[in-house]
This record gives C-alpha cells, structure tokens and sequence, in this order.
C-alpha cells in the first residue's frame, strides 16, 4: 500500500530518501518501521562493520531482545534518512517502531529523524569516521552515532569485536508508559 504522508526519491543526504507529499502535522504518526524480528547476536552475524569502508543496513535495535532488520520484508521507512536535527521521532510501543513528525513538516522537505546509534565506552575515531553524518544540519555533529555513550561497560567484558551498530530511535523518542501504551527497549 502507497503511504499517503510521503514519498520515496533520490536524497542529497545519503541515497534514497522519504519527502512529504503534502503538509504534515506536528504528531502525526507516519510510518511504522517493519521488517524480519531478529536477535542482536544475529545482526552482528549479518553484518558485521570490522571489514567495511562504507556503513549502510537497515536494522533498528528495539531492545536488548529484537532487533528489526528492514532488508528483509521492511516497507518505505527504511529510506527515512538520519539528521542531528530531525523533524521525526522514532517511537517505541510495545516493542514496535513507529515514525513520528516532531513538528510540522513542509510539502517537498525531507523526512528524517536521530538514528543514534549505540555508543559505548569503547567507541573510537574510527568509529566516528565510519558512521559520519551527511545531514548538513548546522547542528551536525559528525558522525550518527549518540553523543552520549548509550551502552554502559559489562562487568565481564565482551571479546567479541566489531559489533554491528544499529538505530536506536531518537534519544527523545518516547518510551510512552501508559496502561494502554506500555513501551520499552
């Protein structure tokens, strides 16, 4: 089914982008972002970041539990690209990922919302480098991943490197705790 709020073109951000067909209002939900439920052990498996010069999968790391990998049986939303100054959210419920407008949003302009990739203690200039940002915000600040450490030091430490990175949603995106909504990662 077509998605009514936007649609898929070419981007000046990073290849193919998601661009408002009409006006947007600020809250509306547009997307949810699907594909095969996987493990975190097994997106490390798929793709693994050690041996590459470009960055680039589809996954979204909904908990310590799922991950979402959109290249197999994702929709449009995967095409949402990142910005260090978004007009979407992503917002977990129920272990599900939804794409939020976090402000009203311009006929023509370009969806995107903070992937924040995981950071750790362990993360380096490489790994900045490897994840750059492309967004050309003047809030830019260089790289996807957060710019704050998202993943704290195991008391026993991992031997396993290179560990795939994946988006974590916006470190605004709403973890609504409701009776109706119980959310989380």
């Amino acid at each position: 089914m077509k998605n009514k709020y936007f649609a898929i073109r070419r981007s000046g951000v990073h290849g193919k982008g998601a661009f408002a067909l009409r006006p947007i209002r600020k809250g509306t939900r547009l997307v949810e972002y699907v594909g095969e439920s996987i493990s975190p052990k097994e997106s490390d498996l798929r793709y693994d970041d050690t041996n590459v010069k470009n960055h680039h999968t589809f996954l979204f790391s909904v908990d310590n539990r799922k991950v979402i990998d959109a290249t197999y049986g994702g929709n449009e939303s995967r095409f949402i690209n990142h910005s260090c100054d978004p007009n979407c959210d992503a917002v977990i419920e129920k272990r599900r990922v939804y794409i939020e407008a976090n402000r009203t949003i311009r006929k023509g302009e370009e969806l995107a919302y903070d992937y924040n990739y995981e950071r750790t203690p362990r993360t380096t200039k490489a790994d900045e480098r490897l994840y750059k940002c492309l967004c050309g915000s003047p809030e830019c600040r260089g790289t996807i991943l957060s710019d704050k450490v998202t993943v704290k030091k195991r008391k026993t430490a991992s031997k396993k490197k290179g560990k795939s990175k994946k988006k974590t949603g916006t470190s605004a995106a709403k973890k609504k705790q409701s009776k109706k909504k119980s959310a989380r990662r």
